[in-house]
C-alpha cells in the first residue's frame, strides 16, 4: 500500500522536476544567446564580458543538470534497475566534471579580472 503510494507520487513529481530542469536550461540558453550576440558580432571572444556570459551560462547548465539528476534519483528510488542506476551514475559523473571545470574557469576569470583591475590602478592618470 505505502509502496504504491510512493510509486504514484513519484510518477507525478518526476515530470515536474524534469520540466523545471528544462526551464532552467532554456532560460539560461536564451539569456546567454541574447547577452552574447553583441560580443559575437564584434568578434571578440576573449573579452572578459564574453567570458562572463559563458561562465553564467555554464552555471545555468549545471543547475539544469542538477535538476535532471534529482528527477532521475527520485525515479530510481522507487524502481531501480541497473540501467537506471547507470544513467544516474553517468549524469552524476558528468555533473561532477562540469562543476570541476566550472570552478576552475571561475577561478581563472577572477584572477584575470584582478589582474585587469591591478593594471588599471597602476596606470598613471592623464592630466585633465
Amino acid at each position: 500500500m505505502m509502496r504504491d503510494l510512493l510509486v504514484e507520487l513519484t510518477e507525478q513529481v518526476v515530470p515536474i522536476v524534469e520540466l523545471m530542469a528544462l526551464a532552467v536550461i532554456v532560460i539560461g540558453t536564451v539569456e546567454a544567446f541574447l547577452r552574447g550576440i553583441p560580443g559575437a558580432l564584434k568578434g571578440d571572444s576573449a573579452h572578459p564580458a564574453i567570458r562572463s556570459i559563458w561562465m553564467r551560462y555554464s552555471r545555468w547548465l549545471v543547475a539544469g543538470l542538477t535538476f535532471q539528476l534529482a528527477a532521475d534519483i527520485i525515479e530510481t528510488s522507487v524502481t531501480p534497475s541497473w540501467g537506471e542506476i547507470g544513467q544516474v551514475s553517468a549524469i552524476a559523473v558528468i555533473r561532477t566534471f562540469l562543476n570541476f571545470f566550472l570552478e576552475r574557469d571561475q577561478r581563472e576569470l577572477r584572477e584575470l579580472e584582478a589582474e585587469d583591475t591591478a593594471a588599471r590602478l597602476a596606470e598613471p592618470e592623464e592630466p585633465a
